[in-house]
């Protein structure tokens, strides 16, 4: 447990954070704990089971980038979640493989103003 909080660098939230990112901050903590540290043989994410050890490593390596990039997911996400356990235990298993690409697409949007052109000029 120790490890993660080192790793989220949970202290900083409860330090600095605005109270709802504490909350956030202290769930997703919680919950990365609870993953890791509760021994089985397999867990579902996304609706597939993955061994349990996979999941285990993934969920040691994840950092602060990761906890700001599911954070973010969080606050733009409109639609309603029906098991918001499963949801957040699906987006960070996949947060070191989806992170950069989704900060890329902001990036492009706030560029080019989120019409249907990727480039100026070139229709994709």
């Amino acid at each position: 447990m120790q490890i993660i909080r080192e790793n989220i660098e949970y202290d900083y939230y409860m330090n600095y954070a605005q109270k709802h990112e504490r909350e956030l901050a202290e769930e997703l903590y919680q919950l990365i704990c609870d993953v890791v540290c509760v021994k089985r043989t397999s867990i579902r994410i996304g609706g597939e089971d993955y061994p349990y050890e996979l999941v285990k490593a993934k969920f040691l390596k994840l950092n602060q980038g990761h906890i700001e990039y599911v954070m973010e997911c969080m606050k733009n996400t409109t639609s309603k979640i029906g098991n918001i356990r499963s949801y957040l235990i699906t987006t960070l298993y996949n947060a070191p493989n989806t992170m950069n690409y989704y900060y890329q697409q902001e990036v492009q949007h706030d560029l080019y103003g989120g019409n249907e052109y990727g480039v100026v000029g070139q229709a994709l």
